[in-house]
């Protein structure tokens, strides 16, 4: 009797966990997936101010970048720049090619 009221309450525990660990997760899949859609908009208004032709492809790894970047470094600023600088270089790299 003791045995199985202990399994029930490790089992309990385990699914407790299992949720916070999911709960967590699905916030941070919501907060990037957010961030991304800013990102990607803002990718975008750059772009034709800057009178470029838009591509979603360039956009995204752009925002990928950033989001990295931003969750490694904490800086909005830092990631925003290092990204842009690293956009801005592939295209002329592949203009050469």
């Amino acid at each position: 009797m003791k045995a199985s009221k202990y399994n029930s309450f490790i089992f309990v525990n385990l699914i407790i966990l299992f949720n916070s660990f999911n709960s967590y997760y699905l916030a941070q899949t919501k907060q990037n997936s957010i961030i991304k859609l800013f990102c990607l908009q803002s990718v975008k208004e750059e772009m034709m101010q800057e009178e470029m032709v838009y591509s979603k492809e360039i956009a995204n790894e752009t925002c990928d970048c950033y989001i990295e970047e931003f969750m490694q470094t904490a800086s909005h600023q830092d990631a925003k720049t290092k990204c842009k600088l690293e956009t801005k270089e592939n295209l002329n790299h592949n203009r050469k090619i």
